[in-house]
């Protein structure tokens, strides 16, 4: 008998996955990503990039429709592009770090747009948000394509489009098809993160969700995708990830016991690229010490482990940042910030912070080295070891390897809702705040998509 291909596999698991086979704590998981992705999407309203793609979204008209976050309604695949370019926008979303980072909760703006469109229940929202994170979770574990200049947005367009599908309930040959259509015309390029970043950093996986909506949207209506997709002569393992590689099993899989993927992602304390977190964390306990008095700091030495070096700590642009975009993936800006503010907040990366000459000039104090000895405690950890020499010589270090949001620090109910409420408060009020919060901790009671979303309005 033929082993069964990975799309057969990934489609198989897809289709059989219920409510019903997912542990509480996964289903827990899901209502904390729910709050903190609608925290971090109504932070990121007053954006230039939202109301550059409301505009276009408005501009179509569609049966059936999906509602915007923040009001409105389009096309399926404009309100994921809308929404989930809300979640991701101020880098304040959850992540995931293996052999490739990731921001599994991206994810959910397919899940509301599609869960909308097809008259989901919350079980379903549920059901299938925790699929996305299954899926592109055990593909960053399998293999990095950073290494090979590919964005991880790459993977999302498969986890997206396989959310997606589960919603339509489509049978397992449409969910192949869907893969192959996903998988073969979604490679996006690792320049979206590298030297000065734009607008589109906060996008790029709005993108690949979008058209992993789409993949599933002609699936369901008959269209054939390329196949084998990932063993093809010409398909993913040859030209994208450049190996093989088998994810490990499912959650639910026959003899896994190893839980929900969910369940090992994390949500962030701070809105800032998450291998800077523990820097930042580190940096705030050095200014405690020295009781807030940053001008006794002649240097700031960070050492850090190679995908944080490689990522947010080599780039010339990361001392002087000109774009928000830069400062929030910069690791010297967000550490100098932390020092010479004392937090790091949404306030930390407007424009007229991130230029002030002060602060510009502090942050050239930073100089950032990768230390070969960390690597081998990420990706379970993010090592980040801050070295301070003040002005009469003496040394002050200080190291984090689990900021508090990482799974081996994580924030409780209380802060997930605290954060919710710092971001929801000023725009809807704290009654709005109040039932959003309500519908979020019962969502598997949620009978209507529409409904939820009106909240946002």
């Amino acid at each position: 008998m033929t082993s069964p291909t990975l799309a057969e596999r990934l489609a198989a698991y897809a289709a059989q996955l219920s409510f019903e086979q997912l542990t509480p704590q996964a289903v827990h998981e899901v209502k904390r990503r729910f709050i903190d992705s609608f925290a971090t999407a109504i932070g990121a309203m007053p954006s230039d990039a939202f109301a550059i793609a409301k505009r276009c979204a408005s501009r179509v008209s569609s049966q059936p429709a999906a509602s915007m976050l923040g009001g409105g309604r389009s096309s399926v695949e404009w309100a994921t592009f809308v929404n989930g370019l809300l979640i991701r926008y101020l880098d304040f979303n959850d992540t995931y770090l293996s052999l490739e980072p990731a921001h599994p909760s991206d994810n959910i703006a397919a899940v509301l747009a599609v869960g909308e469109a097809m008259g989901a229940s919350g079980r379903d929202l549920i059901t299938a948000t925790v699929l996305a994170y299954e899926i592109q979770c055990r593909f960053c574990d399998a293999a990095s394509l950073r290494k090979h200049g590919i964005d991880h947005v790459t993977y999302g367009a498969i986890s997206s489009a396989l959310a997606a599908a589960k919603l339509m309930r489509l049978d397992i040959p449409r969910m192949v098809h869907t893969i192959g259509l996903a998988g073969v015309c979604n490679i996006a390029l690792r320049q979206t993160r590298s030297g000065e970043l734009s607008m589109w950093k906060g996008c790029a996986f709005a993108n690949a969700a979008r058209n992993g909506v789409f993949a599933a949207t002609l699936a369901a209506e008959g269209m054939t995708g390329p196949a084998p997709i990932f063993e093809g002569d010409l398909g993913f393992f040859q030209l994208v990830s450049r190996q093989a590689f088998t994810p490990a099993p499912f959650g639910a899989e026959a003899g896994n016991n190893d839980g929900f993927m969910i369940n090992k992602t994390y949500i962030k304390y701070w809105p800032a690229e998450y291998h800077s977190q523990s820097a930042i964390d580190a940096a705030l306990q050095l200014r405690a010490a020295l009781k807030g008095d940053v001008s006794q700091v002649q240097g700031i030495d960070i050492a850090t482990f190679e995908a944080s070096y490689n990522i947010i700590g080599k780039y010339p642009e990361a001392w002087a940042p000109r774009t928000r975009e830069t400062a929030d993936h910069s690791l010297p800006y967000c550490t100098a910030a932390a020092l010479y503010d004392g937090d790091v907040s949404l306030e930390t990366f407007d424009p007229a912070h991130f230029t002030n000459p002060q602060l510009v000039a502090f942050t050239r104090k930073v100089t950032v080295r990768h230390d070969p000895t960390l690597d081998a405690r990420y990706p379970r950890g993010i090592p980040n070891r801050i070295t301070l020499t003040l002005t009469d010589g003496r040394q002050l270090v200080k190291e984090v390897e689990f900021p508090r949001g990482h799974a081996g620090n994580p924030m409780t109910d209380a802060e997930v809702e605290a954060k919710f409420r710092r971001l929801a408060e000023p725009r809807y009020g704290p009654a709005k705040a109040d039932q959003i919060l309500a519908r979020c901790w019962e969502l598997e009671k949620l009978t209507s998509v529409t409904e939820l979303m009106t909240l946002f309005d």
